[in-house]
């Protein structure tokens, strides 16, 4: 999703505040949601943090820190880097930011509706806070279109995975109402976090792959035969760090497994692509 629609929905919310905190050179990201985000969505990282004459900045459209010269837009390597997130964020919710460098007194805003209507000094924890609540409360017709509480938690709890399957080096916490849906440990092994999302024994039952030309490298997991599921959703694929549905590239995994699989069955995969 391009950032401009960035806030269709609380899984939304939840993957740009992810790519914020990723991008922030976090190693530690704790999310805990309620009601499936439409009440509160909080997360706390410990990375770079923002300094004080930049805060404000963060919640005007198009403010962005990642981009350094124009050579940047032909080679993006940040997640986030067109700088709406936070305002399209902030202008449909009540949010609260803390966050500091780490160098001397962070930040606290307050803002509502885009606008900021407190600012004062916070504590010197290097990383970021963001809490968002009342999410689309000045839209009305948006809140018609969220689906239960159930849809939109298994939407926020698909974004969470894909991203920590990408990012297997940070540790990364979701709880929903204080329960923990998943918890991997950073410690860069991607077979960790299939396991924290799979469970052991599919994770078990997954091997490795690992092929490499000069144009590209692609490295991932896939399920034995035996592993099925009925859906397409338990496909993962990573290019250059950032998640992709590439309906192609389904369909060459399938190709791969040939008559192995059962008709209308998927197999569980991670495949990551890395190229110039």
């Amino acid at each position: 999703n391009a950032a401009g629609e960035v806030v269709e929905r609380p899984a939304s919310v939840v993957k740009e505040l992810m790519e914020n905190a990723i991008d922030a050179s976090s190693t530690v990201i704790e999310i805990d949601v309620e009601e499936a985000g439409l009440s509160s969505i909080r997360m706390i990282d410990n990375g770079v943090g923002i300094d004080a004459e930049d805060c404000k900045l963060a919640f005007q459209r198009h403010a962005t820190s990642k981009i350094k010269d124009e050579n940047d837009l032909f080679r993006v390597r940040t997640l986030g880097f067109r700088g709406e997130a936070l305002p399209s964020i902030a202008s449909v919710s009540h949010l609260e930011m803390k966050t500091s460098t780490g160098e001397g007194a962070g930040t606290h805003l307050v803002l509502q509706g885009g606008k900021i209507i407190s600012e004062k000094k916070t504590s010197g924890r290097r990383g970021t806070e963001i809490v968002v609540t009342n999410l689309f409360y000045n839209t009305p017709a948006r809140l018609k279109y969220m689906k239960t509480v159930h849809t939109e938690l298994g939407n926020i709890s698909d974004v969470v995975n894909r991203i920590a399957l990408a990012h297997p080096e940070v540790s990364i916490r979701l709880r929903h109402q204080g329960k923990v849906l998943l918890q991997t440990n950073g410690n860069g092994d991607v077979r960790h976090v299939l396991a924290a999302i799979y469970g052991t024994a599919v994770a078990k039952k997954m091997v490795p792959l690992h092929v490499q030309s000069l144009d590209f490298e692609v490295k991932g997991y896939i399920s034995l035969p035996e592993v099925t599921r009925a859906s397409r959703n338990y496909m993962s694929s990573v290019v250059n760090g950032r998640y992709v549905k590439h309906f192609p590239l389904v369909k060459a995994v399938h190709e791969g497994y040939h008559t192995l699989l059962p008709i209308g069955r998927h197999p569980i995969t991670f495949i990551e692509m890395k190229m110039d």
